[in-house]
């Protein structure tokens, strides 16, 4: 196959992060047909929805197969962590993303800690616990705050700061007796609690080089001014006027270029993206967490300004020749506000009607879908807790920060909530 034919590909999710992708290899000079399962009401745009769920790996397999898919992209952790890539790989398929024993730099938490310790990437000290009684009597000295982690996937929720002891000990039971996280919880990490401006980072790896993608900066807390219960993330801006030239290089020495070497030596070559989850604490910058796939909201900020053919990217991640190509990026600035469902992540309403989606140009203004689907009549409903990721460029940060709020106001829905504050802190930088 000649490297510039255009081959036909499947994007495995249905969220923001997903469509984000879905546009992106959408302008590939590669695409062919663009298949995404089970994708979404505004996913159905770009590509064909495959009622297919993302866990269903054999049958994914079997619909690649048989539509003669060129390439795979897995957009959501559980599928990573859970084997996909082994999957479709015994079968000959060509897809992009770590296997399941790399995706365990996401997939546990303990593992993650364990591989910095070992290999000296900086992070929160840490203590790990499958035992609750040990774990609470671990509280009873411990400094206070201090931060609980499930172990496992937890839709981005199972991290749990607390500023008392009575909290703590209630979260360790939360996590362990109650399985708020299911078996997430069977094991948790507790660590010190780090300050500082935390930075999200998002990097191609081909198993043996990395580059870095623009930097970004997530708002995880449901009310403004970071109050209320963790979400999967309620807005972002990038690129992070925190993220300077001084802290990318330390990072790239001491952080990025430690993990995939760190991960080579284990016998768990790491192909795909990397998220570094990084506190730029007052003694250096710090892991805070790794996730094995685009952020999200992140990747609806940072992939609306990548220069690069994603496709050719994707490629050369599983070919490992990463260093042959140079990840650039516009010089522009792009913030995500998220529309939700009121009430979310603890309980919400869903199935009302979206109004006013026709306004977004997908050139300086986009609306990625995250919980939508059609109804009866064709009309696009309200079909989750984060429903849509509003996105604007702008030549800055503030500039981008304006339009994406005016653009908020184009769409309607009953029940619609925002928070009020994404970026704010730009307007003292």
């Amino acid at each position: 196959m000649n490297s510039k034919d255009k081959i036909n590909i499947l994007v495995v999710g249905s969220g923001g992060r997903e469509h984000a992708i879905c546009l992106a290899i959408q302008k590939s000079s590669r695409a062919g047909k663009l298949y995404c399962a089970p994708g979404n009401a505004g996913i159905a745009a770009v590509a064909e929805c495959v009622d297919i769920g993302a866990m269903e790996f054999e049958k994914l397999a079997d619909f690649a197969q048989e539509n003669e898919i060129g390439l795979t992209v897995v957009g959501m952790d559980d599928p990573l962590v859970g084997g996909i890539v082994d999957v479709f790989e015994a079968r000959g398929l060509r897809v992009f993303g770590p296997r399941a024993n790399a995706a365990i730099l996401e997939g546990s938490k303990a593992f993650s800690k364990e591989l910095m310790k070992k290999y000296g990437i900086p992070t929160a000290a840490y203590e790990t616990f499958t035992d609750a009684d040990a774990a609470l009597a671990y509280l009873e000295s411990a400094k206070l705050p201090i931060v609980l982690k499930a172990d496992g996937l937890a839709l981005g929720k199972g991290v749990l700061i607390c500023n008392t002891l009575e909290e703590a000990k209630e979260g360790v039971r939360t996590i362990m007796l109650d399985k708020k996280f299911g078996d997430a919880g069977n094991t948790i990490v507790i660590e010190e609690f780090m300050t500082g401006r935390e930075v999200s980072v998002l990097s191609f790896c081909d198993g043996k080089s990395i580059q870095i993608m623009s930097s970004a900066q997530d708002h995880k807390r449901a009310g403004d001014g970071d109050t209320g219960p963790n979400t999967g993330g309620m807005g972002t801006f990038s690129p992070s006027p925190f993220y300077t030239g001084e802290v990318d290089a330390f990072c790239q020495k001491e952080i990025y270029e430690k993990t995939v070497a760190a991960m080579q030596s284990e016998g768990r070559e790491y192909k795909g993206v990397i998220f570094f989850g990084l506190m730029l604490t007052e003694e250096g910058p710090k892991v805070l967490e790794y996730n094995c796939r685009f952020g999200d909201p992140e990747a609806q900020v940072v992939l609306p300004r990548m220069k690069n053919d994603i496709v050719e990217v994707f490629e050369a991640c599983i070919d490992g020749r990463l260093s042959e190509l140079k990840i650039e990026f516009e010089d522009n600035a792009a913030v995500c506000v998220v529309l939700a469902s009121e009430g979310y992540p603890v309980s919400y309403e869903k199935g009302f009607p979206i109004s006013g989606l026709e306004r977004f140009d997908e050139k300086q203004y986009f609306c990625f879908h995250a919980g939508t689907k059609f109804g009866e009549q064709g009309e696009i409903l309200t079909n989750g807790g984060r429903v849509l990721g509003v996105t604007a460029l702008g030549s800055d940060l503030l500039a981008a920060r304006k339009e994406a709020y005016a653009a908020t106001e184009w769409v309607q829905f009953a029940n619609k909530y925002k928070r009020s504050d994404i970026g704010k802190a730009l307007e003292e930088v």
